[in-house]
């Protein structure tokens, strides 16, 4: 079935992503019941069943399982990327003026205000900065751009401003939905190709950890061809806190995503993260407002990959187990997140068994006890 026979009333969409790719953007009405439990669940049998996966490539299997069970099932032809190419397709060119416009008003406050905090407080810019703001295509990089472009309005004083895309392998569907929001939300940006993907498609352990590595290399290599100093890295204050505990529970230490940081492997380039106070649930508000639609991952091998790797990093996820445990406490407690954040800027070394400092030197308490 082609995306454009949805518009009918007898038919149930089914989306079998994971449960966090569905949150993050689904079309709307459809049913999320993840490919591990659609043989199971209690389907309707006097509707149309369209299953819908993520880019239309296992969708066909799945619908053909489903009639041979006695469902009348079809597949959607491209899947939830094709649907969401037709819609930003579809949109007006008042788009970006009605982003900008509610950047200013409605979110000022949540966004704007708190980009603008963060930038000071961490001195993140200074005069004739250079920045490479880098582009992913999801809704952090994407109003990571907004904002810089906003806050460069006010021209206090004088930074230059690159918005980069890395394609690291995209599909061509991927790259045209990241091509088509920027042109959409007027972000002038400049892609560059990689094999990423390619190179880190047959690593078993931990492929999403060495495919981000990559990218941060090739990310810091073309801006600094590009003759910046700094790359913009769309992490939130929801990355933040869930980084310190994974480093807790996962890792055994006590660390935290820093605000900047200086890349040891290129001289003179420094990361910053100007987003560093935004809640996650605020730029969802922003999205939803604008009705905006991302991509939330732009690996082409999401839909295929069926290794205990693609499992370990997908729904099952440390960041994801991490993520619902911080939800349900802040449910009980709405401090624990801001104690979370503020626990790695009360560290008293005194209290501590070990610390290692910046040379990395492990300082033990009963040394000097």
């Amino acid at each position: 079935m082609n995306v454009d026979e949805l518009d009918t009333a007898d038919i149930v969409i089914i989306d079998v992503r994971d449960e966090y790719a569905y949150l993050y953007g689904h079309i709307p009405n459809s049913i999320n019941i993840p490919v591990d439990k659609v043989f199971a669940a209690d389907l309707p049998k006097g509707k149309k069943l369209v299953v819908c996966c993520r880019s239309g490539v296992i969708s066909g299997e799945i619908a053909e399982a489903l009639c041979e069970m006695g469902y009348d099932a079809y597949d959607l032809k491209g899947g939830y990327v094709e649907w969401l190419r037709r819609k930003i397709e579809r949109a007006d060119d008042d788009v970006a003026a009605r982003v900008e416009e509610s950047i200013r008003k409605k979110f000022h406050k949540q966004l704007f205000g708190k980009f603008a905090k963060g930038i000071v407080n961490y001195e993140l810019i200074k005069p004739h900065d250079k920045i490479a703001v880098c582009i992913s295509g999801g809704k952090d990089s994407m109003l990571m751009a907004k904002l810089f472009q906003e806050i460069k309005k006010h021209n206090k004083f004088e930074f230059d401003l690159v918005f980069l895309v890395m394609d690291p392998g995209y599909s061509p569907e991927n790259r045209e939905i990241v091509e088509r929001n920027a042109r959409l939300l007027n972000i002038p940006i400049t892609v560059f190709k990689t094999d990423i993907f390619e190179n880190v498609y047959n690593i078993q352990r931990s492929p999403c950890y060495v495919c981000a590595r990559m990218r941060r290399g090739h990310l810091y290599n073309k801006a600094k061809e590009l003759g910046c100093n700094k790359i913009a890295l769309g992490h939130h204050y929801d990355d933040v806190i869930e980084t310190i505990l994974m480093g807790m529970l996962f890792g055994g230490q006590v660390q935290t995503m820093m605000p900047k940081l200086k890349s040891t492997n290129f001289e003179g380039m420094e990361l910053i993260r100007p987003m560093y106070l935004i809640r996650e649930d605020d730029i969802k508000a922003w999205r939803d407002y604008n009705d905006l639609k991302f991509i939330q991952c732009a690996c082409k091998f999401t839909d295929t990959c069926t290794s205990e790797a693609c499992k370990t990093s997908n729904t099952g996820s440390k960041r994801k187990q991490v993520k619902e445990l911080i939800a349900r406490l802040a449910a009980e407690d709405p401090e624990i997140e801001q104690n979370i954040f503020k626990s790695v800027e009360n560290v008293n070394l005194s209290t501590v068994i070990a610390y290692k400092d910046k040379e990395g030197i492990r300082h033990f308490f009963a040394d000097e006890y």
